[in-house]
């Protein structure tokens, strides 16, 4: 089950909520409203990026892909 970051887009409240299915209605924690935004988890970012680097393999000259070839 995700856990998503969301912001209330009525009272700013900023809160996480573990989400059990895709059409669950989720609510701000404080007001109640709907207006949510999802956020972007910077660990998610950071996650995704790291795995892309690290499964990649080296380049097709050899080097690590860690910007030191022009791939």
């Amino acid at each position: 089950m995700p856990i998503f970051e969301y912001r209330c887009r009525e009272c700013g409240a900023e809160f996480e909520k573990i989400v059990r299915s895709s059409n669950q209605e989720v609510r701000c924690r404080d007001c109640s409203g709907r207006q949510l935004e999802k956020l972007l988890s910077p660990f998610a970012v950071a996650g995704a990026t790291e795995g892309r680097t690290m499964e990649a393999g080296p380049c097709a000259c050899g080097a690590p892909r860690r910007g030191m070839c022009g791939e």
